[in-house]
């Protein structure tokens, strides 16, 4: 299992300013050298954190992990994504008015939109995950699409206490279970934390965790190194 951290919200805190720092590329650099297998930057369509100078500057410097490029199924996104030619794209729903992301992809509503773009970047060599919430039906419909991965969306499990926790728990379980059984690469990530990953953890079959906030925010105290080495601590316990 490997993780992949996400740096958009030491962009978030540089914009706070409008000034230059932090910088999300030095971040990028010091998680890699805490341990991350990967960085990944959502570029959403409002730039409210990473812009388009970040994304050039950080797929520049990362090459020795992975780099994922989150964003919306537009035709200006897929532009993007074909220019920059990250290792892998995750397509997420976005709302101009969300603080993050709420919830999986409508591949009901949006499917044939998500298909295309699906269908023109894996065309060009670059695999597409899609985010999409712990439901059978929409893994099922992944794989229809041709997604090379889904990312399960745990912020519900993240969310929840006691029993309806377990209960969110079981609903990512069931469908890391199902992606895996019919040929998907399976990912999950959302509101994960230090005190809540090691139970996604331990469910075989998943592929990589992708983890932001509580990374960056524990950074503050930590150091960005020490926060990511701590993750990948607990995540390999």
């Amino acid at each position: 299992m490997i993780l992949g951290v996400n740096v958009d919200h030491v962009a978030t805190v540089r914009e706070a300013r409008k000034e230059n720092e932090p910088d999300p590329v030095i971040a990028a650099k010091m998680a890699i050298k805490g341990g991350a297998d990967g960085i990944t930057v959502h570029l959403r369509e409002d730039r409210r954190h990473i812009n388009d100078r970040d994304l050039d500057r950080v797929r520049r410097n990362v090459k020795k992990v992975e780099l994922n490029l989150e964003m919306a199924a537009t035709s200006e996104m897929v532009t993007i994504a074909l220019k920059i030619r990250p290792d892998m794209v995750t397509l997420v729903p976005e709302k101009r008015a969300e603080l993050t992301t709420e919830g999986g992809l409508d591949l009901v509503k949006s499917g044939r939109k998500v298909k295309k773009a699906i269908d023109t970047i894996q065309h060009r060599g670059i695999p597409v995950s899609l985010f999409i919430n712990p439901a059978i039906k929409d893994i099922n419909i992944s794989k229809k699409l041709g997604a090379a991965m889904v990312e399960v969306h745990t912020g519900l499990y993240a969310n929840a206490k006691g029993k309806k926790q377990t209960a969110e728990l079981n609903r990512v379980k069931k469908a890391v279970r199902r992606g895996t059984d019919i040929g998907l690469q399976v990912n999950a990530g959302h509101g994960l934390t230090f005190t809540n990953v090691k139970k996604i953890a331990s469910i075989k079959g998943i592929r990589a965790l992708y983890i932001g906030h509580s990374i960056v925010a524990n950074s503050i105290y930590l150091g960005m190194e020490k926060a990511v080495k701590e993750m990948k601590r607990l995540i390999e316990r």
